[in-house]
């Protein structure tokens, strides 16, 4: 610890030793940064903030609004690109004395880098412009500050709401001139599918078609087969009923002759099997019987049949007829169906290289079809939406801060500069003045030069100076004073003409 004391002390001395040369420095730097400080132009700010509205209510209706947040997006990164800031330049007094085009890329360099666009939220940002030019005064340059940041506002307005327009304009042209191209292929593409068709008839649609219209005529023929099964089924009833039932009802005196009974043993007999029960069941057995003895007895009575015909055997006559032809008809329409899907089958199985040509011009006719009609959608979209902002555009852009005079610069910060001038310049003289005290082989403790030689000190002798050296050591020490506080005191008069200067703008 006394080691780091004794160089601290060591190297203060050296400084002391040379203050005059260190002081000499400190003004040399001082006075020659705060004058580059000076030269410096005062650069002044002006912003203006905006708010997007992408909200609108007769295009969201119409289901054509675009997405904001891509919009306030495509604003925000094209405002400050190169071919908005060189319109800037040609419109402002940013572009007097430009007349070669190597001096408007350096212009529009310089200006990008002083011109900003932020977002604050989601539809609000801010445009910044900070202006400083060495052959403009404060005044001039504060009002080039506000004419940069509104010739981007008018810039805004006129790229991104009329600008809007065009682009729609385009578009449309664009997709009117796939709609052509797209409507010639689509044609080409109907006219293949159509001669295919009139050649191949079963394969319409391609072999996908083709295999959902057999698996279509499987269904229906086993629809068909069960309607069948079913109408045979109720022939085979309503004949049953109609072979059990009389043709004529037995009138007159005798209603308890052999023929009366033999009438109401038949009834007996299909009311029964009406029923369901089968020839093998007992009633149903001796029930039959009855009615063949029954019919002998009638038979050898000799009683003629000169009844009246009986209309339940009419009714059902008629029933089975119709049933009859019910039959018929669905086993015609099987038969159909059954052609049908052997013509199918043969087709699916024998022509295999046909069903992959059908498949082809099928898939190729359906995506042109898609494309085009999707093509076409977007196009009354986008005339749609042109008219509608042919009225009132989409997008509004509403200026909640409209750009202003600056009054007070907004760099540099000179205070601070000039306080970084005045530590850099005290700095620089008190390192000269150590480093040249390095240079030199004094010493200047005696334990630094025991620590050198690693040598036994027998001791030190102590400055005596006279008391006229002592005076004039004072007045030294007092010119050193004020040579130190001139300095000083002129930084803080630089400080206060600064600070009285802001904001001095008419």
């Amino acid at each position: 610890m006394s080691e780091i004391f004794d160089e601290l002390r060591a190297a203060l001395w050296t400084v002391w030793h040379r203050r005059w040369m260190a002081i000499a420095i400190a003004w040399g730097v001082c006075l020659l940064g705060w004058l580059v400080i000076a030269m410096i132009p005062n650069a002044y700010e002006s912003k203006a903030r905006v708010y997007v509205d992408v909200e609108d209510v007769l295009s969201k209706q119409l289901g054509i609004a675009g997405d904001g947040k891509e919009e306030i997006t495509r604003v925000r990164q094209t405002l400050s690109s190169a071919k908005n800031l060189e319109k800037v330049i040609t419109a402002t007094r940013l572009g007097e004395g430009i007349t070669e085009r190597g001096a408007l890329d350096a212009a529009i360099s310089e200006l990008e880098k002083k011109v900003k666009v932020t977002s604050e939220q989601d539809n609000l940002f801010e445009i910044t412009a900070e202006i400083g030019r060495s052959n403009l005064s404060e005044a001039e340059n504060a009002v080039l500050a506000r004419d940069v940041v509104q010739k981007l506002l008018d810039i805004l307005r006129e790229e991104h709401v009329a600008g809007n327009r065009a682009g729609i304009a385009q578009a449309i042209t664009d997709l009117e001139r796939q709609l052509d191209g797209r409507k010639r292929e689509l044609e080409e593409a109907e006219q293949r599918r159509l001669t295919f068709e009139a050649e191949y008839p079963d394969l319409v649609g391609g072999s996908a078609s083709l295999s959902s219209k057999v698996q279509q005529s499987r269904a229906d023929l086993r629809a068909v087969d069960a309607d069948l099964a079913a109408a045979e089924s109720a022939l085979a009833a309503i004949s049953g009923q109609l072979a059990n039932t009389p043709r004529t009802i037995i009138g007159g005196r005798d209603a308890t002759g052999p023929r009366a009974a033999l009438q109401q043993a038949q009834t007996q007999l299909a009311e029964l099997r009406s029923r369901g029960l089968t020839d093998n069941h007992p009633d149903v057995v001796s029930t039959t019987k009855q009615v063949q003895i029954l019919a002998r007895q009638a038979a050898a009575a000799g009683e003629d049949a000169g009844g009246t015909p009986n209309p339940a055997w009419s009714s059902l006559m008629a029933i089975r007829t119709e049933r009859q032809a019910n039959v018929e008809a669905l086993q015609a329409r099987r038969a159909a169906l059954q052609s049908d899907f052997a013509a199918l089958m043969a087709s699916q199985a024998s022509e295999p290289a046909v069903a992959a040509e059908a498949n082809r011009i099928s898939r190729d006719y359906d995506v042109l079809r898609e494309n085009y009609e999707k093509l076409l959608q977007d196009r009354e979209a986008l005339r749609t939406r042109g008219q509608v902002e042919s009225k009132a555009s989409q997008f509004r852009f509403d200026v909640i801060q409209d750009p202003t005079v600056p009054r007070k610069p907004a760099a540099p910060n000179r205070p601070l500069l000039l306080l970084g001038i005045l530590i850099v310049g005290l700095g620089a003289g008190t390192a000269t003045a150590w480093g040249l005290g390095q240079l030199k082989s004094s010493f200047a403790t005696p334990q630094k030069l025991e620590r050198e030689f690693d040598l036994p000190v027998i001791g030190s002798i102590s400055l005596t100076i006279s008391e006229a050296a002592r005076t004039l050591e004072k007045k030294r020490l007092k010119q050193f004073a004020g040579a130190c506080g001139g300095l000083v005191g002129i930084f803080v008069i630089l400080v206060a003409i600064e600070i009285v200067s802001v904001g001095t703008i008419a």
